[in-house]
């Protein structure tokens, strides 16, 4: 009953609003919610199956209000696999914005290019995933876990992120993303090997989230912004901090877009 008591609390907070479109904002991205018109925060603390995040660049709030005049559930930050607390870390999250209405999932994150054509400060849009963890968030869990995952990525989605980003003249490039848990950093021979398997670029979430809102009926899009070139594909070196940064100067082309996608489904 956890998603279930978790949607009342929102109920509760902001009466009579019903997200159509959760949006979960990645590495850096927290500053998306200041476009929210009408916004109600609420500290995951107080939502059941919300975890806190631990990392640097995640807050840890949901926010309910308008964002493109779509009623929009925001999730300011989320947990990670590798915090230690398993694939499924978010599996409550997503599937209380189901609970509470959302048909839609907007994914973001920041994400290491292996794409010399997609650089730092650039946005791609994700096309399909390769999950290199050997994890699976269904797993151990009772229900229908056997998900058809083909389109995990909806091509209608895909298709108003494109029209949207043409019409506001950002350049959006897309690829394949390879989720790999972290927190260390790929090695310069695992991104050979995630070429060779056809990945675009490379990260640490994500796809945990696709595959369980597509379990429960969500139709997902994710978009992700490069914030470094991955291990091996450029001299410098690869930290935190730097990502961070990278993703705070871009996000305005990030909250553009969203905004502009947003507007056309209202």
């Amino acid at each position: 009953m956890t998603a279930a008591q978790a949607a009342s609390v929102m109920a509760a907070r902001k009466p009579g609003f019903s997200p159509r479109v959760g949006l979960v904002l990645g590495s850096g991205l927290g500053g998306l919610v200041d476009a929210m018109e009408d916004g109600t925060a609420i500290p995951y603390a107080d939502l059941a199956g919300f975890p806190t995040p631990t990392v640097a660049g995640h807050g840890g709030t949901l926010w309910l209000g308008q964002l493109g005049g779509v009623a929009v559930a925001c999730l300011a930050g989320r947990a990670h696999a590798y915090e230690g607390r398993g694939a499924g870390v978010m599996n409550g999250a997503v599937r209380t914005l189901r609970q509470a209405g959302c048909d839609i999932l907007l994914l973001t994150n920041a994400a290491g290019s292996l794409n010399p054509d997609a650089g730092p400060g650039s946005l791609m849009l994700i096309t399909d995933h390769i999950n290199f963890t050997g994890a699976n968030p269904l797993m151990g869990e009772d229900g229908d876990n056997f998900v058809d995952m083909t389109d995990a990525y909806d091509p209608d989605l895909r298709a108003g992120l494109r029209r949207a980003a043409q019409a506001l003249g950002i350049a959006l490039t897309e690829g394949v993303y390879i989720w790999f848990t972290g927190p260390s950093f790929e090695t310069p021979a695992e991104i050979r090997a995630s070429k060779a398997l056809g990945a675009d670029l490379v990260g640490m979430s994500t796809v945990p989230e696709a595959i369980v809102a597509r379990q429960c009926g969500l139709r997902v899009a994710a978009l992700s912004m490069i914030t470094n070139m991955a291990a091996g594909l450029d001299l410098a070196p690869i930290t935190h901090a730097q990502i961070l940064d990278v993703a705070a100067r871009a996000a305005g082309d990030m909250q553009r877009l969203l905004v502009g996608f947003l507007g056309a489904l209202s």
